[in-house]
């Protein structure tokens, strides 16, 4: 077994890095021990089910709905309570987004940095993470399409993006 940058003095393993730039951030929320729901939430678990989709038909994404939960209903984890993530909720019910979030929201940064080069043909440092921005976006999508998430002709084109976002 080789040991990594510093580990020989007593030092952990080098983590890795971002993708696009030098972060080498630890910090997450911290989950708690306990898989089951606390002890003082009453809400049932067909009440949690039929408010995610209620919030879905508002148009709000799966991310946003396990905010709203938390900060307005007090649901802190919604799989310690339905047993079941809020995407799989939202598909078992026909209300799950035709393009995965994280997905989305590399598209929409993508079109609004081409919204500004339109306008400012001159700024580099724009073309420069357009390129980054859509680099990652080939890289997801590739993931995507092995794991059966979106269908294996889909392409990424920044031509009709703007219409995949709006």
């Amino acid at each position: 077994h080789r040991k990594g940058r510093g580990e020989e003095k007593g030092q952990p393993q080098s983590k890795m890095g971002r993708m696009h730039s030098k972060g080498k951030g630890m910090s997450a929320s911290a989950l708690p021990y306990k898989k089951t729901a606390p002890s003082w939430f009453k809400t049932s678990s067909q009440e949690v089910c039929d408010h995610i989709c209620r919030l879905a038909k508002k148009g709000l994404t799966p991310s946003q709905i396990g905010v709203v939960l938390r900060d307005s209903h007090g649901v802190a984890q919604v799989k310690s309570v339905t047993n079941n993530r809020i995407l799989r909720i939202l598909k078992a019910n026909g209300f799950a987004p035709e393009l995965p979030e994280d997905l989305y929201h590399l598209i929409k940064k993508a079109v609004q940095v081409r919204k500004h080069l339109e306008r400012s043909r001159k700024d580099k440092d724009a073309k420069f993470h357009l390129i980054l921005i859509e680099a990652r976006i080939h890289r997801v999508s590739r993931y995507y399409k092995e794991s059966k998430h979106l269908p294996p002709n889909w392409k990424y084109q920044s031509a009709t993006a703007a219409a995949l976002v709006s």
